[in-house]
């Protein structure tokens, strides 16, 4: 309970730090709600994350239509959501409430509806979390326009590496990323190899097929989204194993 309240009161002070923004910058989107009153069902998901507030991303998320999803290359991306008073009665009163959310999950299409419901494309779309849309809608409405800007994403403490795979196999979920809050490329070096490139296996999992890793220290270089480069150098012991996740001190700005 108590770690959930912290991460609750990180949120609510991460977003005093989005910027003003000017209102042609907002983007139009709909927005629903799942996972229950507390958003203990938001757990898991497509991007991989598992135990959100383990992993750093809190109640405060959503699941992305396919329009924002991107087959998974918006996993852990934030963004700044408020109900659009222009189009409807039901937002929450008080002009200046909104939600920050990252990305954790996919809202897939429902194909027994028109062109898919909410979630098909091309349509925009956030099913978030009800803890977070309840900040912006009133609950009976069930469903909202909204407004929304992607914007930086402010995590505690540095990127993650969590190591799963078999034999040759390596897959990497990456988890805690600031900054941009995703990465477009990566790549994985041994103690006595070259850099190996990893692509995208689904959400924020990255796989490589290698020999020889087993038994040597690890280093890491990835992209971001926003174009920065973190060369994560030996955060990997020579003793790992399947199945366990690494913490750095680096993290991105962008």
């Amino acid at each position: 309970m108590g770690k959930h309240f912290l991460h609750q009161l990180l949120a609510v002070a991460l977003a005093l730090f989005v910027s003003p923004t000017r209102s042609d910058d907002w983007l139009p989107a709909t927005a629903t709600f799942y996972g229950g009153a507390d958003g203990s069902d938001t757990m898991g998901g497509a991007c991989g994350y598992g135990d959100l507030y383990e992993q750093g991303y809190g109640v405060n998320n959503a699941a992305l239509s396919t329009a924002l999803f991107n087959d998974g290359a918006s996993c852990g991306q934030c963004y700044v959501i408020r109900c659009d008073s222009s189009k409807t009665g039901w937002c929450k009163p008080g002009s200046s409430n909104f939600a920050v959310v990252s990305a954790t999950n996919f809202c897939p299409p429902n194909w027994e509806l028109p062109n898919g419901g909410w979630c098909g494309p091309p349509r925009p779309h956030f099913d978030m979390s009800q803890p977070a849309w309840e900040t912006i809608g009133i609950y009976s409405a069930g469903i909202i326009p909204v407004l929304y800007q992607r914007v930086k994403c402010w995590r505690s403490g540095g990127v993650r590496f969590t190591i799963a795979g078999f034999d040759h196999f390596y897959m990497v979920l990456i988890t805690n990323v600031a900054g941009s809050g995703s990465i477009q490329s990566m790549a994985v070096k041994g103690a006595n190899t070259d850099w190996i490139p990893m692509y995208r296996n689904w959400g924020a999992n990255w796989h490589c097929l290698a020999g020889g890793l087993i038994g040597q220290g690890l280093s890491f270089a990835l992209v971001s989204t926003g174009g920065q480069n973190i060369v994560f150098q030996d955060v990997v012991p020579a003793w790992w194993q399947f199945g366990q996740t690494f913490n750095t001190y680096q993290n991105f700005d962008y």
